[in-house]
């Protein structure tokens, strides 16, 4: 694989990549290519590519309910 340097990326801009990463739960470098491949190629996803991607989500997670107190409290501290 290739590997890229980025120079002179202003310092306000990598702290935005920096959050956009922690909230993706991603590398900075994961995201950077993220970003990249969205810019180059394009892609939209698909109303049923997006809905086909919710059911799958609510499968996984179907067994582990929680309330709303701790739901709230999760999205709380998210926010921190």
């Amino acid at each position: 694989m290739a590997t890229v340097t980025v120079k002179n990326m202003p310092d306000e801009l990598y702290k935005q990549l920096k959050l956009v990463a922690e909230k993706n739960r991603r590398s900075i470098n994961s995201e950077i290519i993220v970003c990249i491949e969205n810019a180059v190629t394009g892609r939209r996803i698909k109303p049923d590519e997006m809905l086909e991607n919710a059911r799958r989500l609510r499968q996984l997670t179907a067994g582990n309910l929680i309330s709303n107190d701790e739901f709230n409290q999760a999205k709380a501290e998210g926010r921190l």
